[in-house]
């Protein structure tokens, strides 16, 4: 079942419908129970782009759309057996009547009936490149169409990903809630853990905390694997590893967020495990934490989504010159990109069903302008590696500072905002 009302799915599809040229179909999978060892399945997780065309929560369908407004779907038949074992099954008619299709089908027999449904129609769109094992399946349908109609053109397959994702760019009302409340067990959880950490913690401790507060919040999964990162392992921007101690005097860089009604939460907040800053960390926070504000108050409607990037850039690389990491005119160290030695990513994501939101930042050629109702995440960061040119007192100094935020008519929104950023105020929170 899903977190959203069914009609939401409906008008989604005849949203995708009226973007699709005359004469095509739209052809998407859902995701495949993934092999974690011998016979065991890591947890079911839907395919985003499926899921936020059907609401369909099962694995082994594929939806199909025509340009004429009609609609089907292949889904697994119900299986009392399975059932025993598995839990419930849709199947093919029940699916139809409650998911609002017009037709349905037997998974197992779509190398027969899909070729039939596409044959005669001039294009077909597909998420090319999204699943290889999905595209040749594809390759094959088209072909097998194309042999029936002997006397018309071929089937033309168009990538549909940049369509799709400039729907999924702009969130409705009931997808904002849903991302809210993920946000705010998110930020719950961060808040929480901050308050109970203490020295002689390892990282994995620390990550047990934030998995289990987001269950006690929920949150039934985190939104990605988290990263608690001590000391210079937090200039390792990836770093999942999680199984070292975290010594006295070391800050601890912690990127973790959960999912609710399959929409994410994305934080990240650096903080000292003993509780207090030391003056080179404030240092290098400090101008972590303008460029983060700098970057917010570029999210505008109207402007292009990288403005929060340039401007970062130039935040990040006017505090980099002025405690002495990069020399030169800020103009310089732009032109040059300088700052990339300490500031190696960019600003932040879109964000919603997925963390990393399979949406586009341009189209044709063009940057994408900020719209009302699209969310972002924003996050600086300067990383100091033990083989940078610097003082040693600086070097495994690793801060990120992130927020996810909603673009509104007055700016944007700081959904996550209830974690504290400012020095004093994190200093205050971990001595409560």
């Amino acid at each position: 079942m899903s977190d959203l009302n069914l009609n939401t799915f409906k008008a989604r599809r005849a949203e995708a419908i009226k973007r699709m040229e005359k004469n095509s179909v739209l052809v998407i999978s859902s995701a495949k129970l993934v092999s974690r060892n011998n016979d065991t399945t890591f947890p079911f997780r839907q395919d985003s782009n499926f899921y936020y065309l059907t609401g369909f929560q099962e694995s082994d369908s594929v939806m199909l759309l025509h340009s004429d407004g009609r609609s089907a779907l292949f889904c697994r038949e119900k299986n009392p057996d399975l059932e025993k074992w598995d839990g419930f099954m849709w199947g093919p008619e029940a699916a139809k009547d409650f998911f609002g299709f017009d037709e349905a089908f037997d998974i197992n027999k779509i190398n027969d009936v899909l070729p039939e449904l596409i044959r005669g129609n001039q294009t077909l769109y597909a998420l090319v490149g999204k699943n290889i094992d999905f595209d040749s399946k594809i390759t094959n349908w088209i072909n097998s169409a194309n042999s029936m109609e002997r006397h018309q053109g071929n089937i033309d397959l168009k990538n549909f990903s940049n369509i799709l994702g400039s729907m999924r760019l702009v969130k409705d009302d009931e997808e904002i809630s849903l991302i809210k409340k993920s946000c705010e067990i998110a930020a719950i959880s961060h808040k929480n853990v901050m308050q109970n950490v203490s020295v002689g913690m390892s990282e994995y401790d620390l990550e047990c905390m934030y998995l289990n507060e987001f269950k006690i919040n929920g949150s039934r999964e985190a939104s990605y694997t988290p990263i608690v990162a001590g000391g210079s392992r937090a200039c390792v921007l990836h770093y999942i590893q999680n199984n070292q101690n975290i010594h006295d005097g070391e800050l601890v860089l912690v990127d973790a967020g959960c999912e609710y009604g399959m929409y994410a939460s994305d934080i990240t907040r650096t903080f000292p495990i003993n509780g207090k800053f030391s003056a080179e960390q404030k240092a290098v926070y400090d101008i972590v934490l303008a460029a983060h504000n700098a970057a917010c108050e570029a999210a505008k409607i109207g402007e292009p989504c990288t403005n929060p990037q340039k401007t970062s850039e130039k935040v990040l690389s006017q505090g980099l010159l002025d405690i002495g990491f990069l020399k030169g005119s800020l103009d310089e160290i732009l032109e040059k990109k300088a700052f990339k030695e300490f500031y190696y990513h960019k600003i932040g994501h879109w964000m919603g069903l997925d963390v990393h939101d399979d949406c586009p930042y341009t189209l044709d050629g063009k940057e994408i302008n900020f719209k009302k109702g699209m969310v972002m995440t924003i996050e600086p960061g300067i990383y100091v590696n033990d083989n940078a040119d610097v003082d040693d007192k600086w070097k495994g100094i690793g801060i990120r500072i992130e927020n996810d935020i909603l673009i509104t008519d007055d700016g944007f929104e700081n959904l996550t905002s209830k974690v504290p950023v400012e020095t004093d105020e994190i200093e205050n929170l971990m001595k409560s």
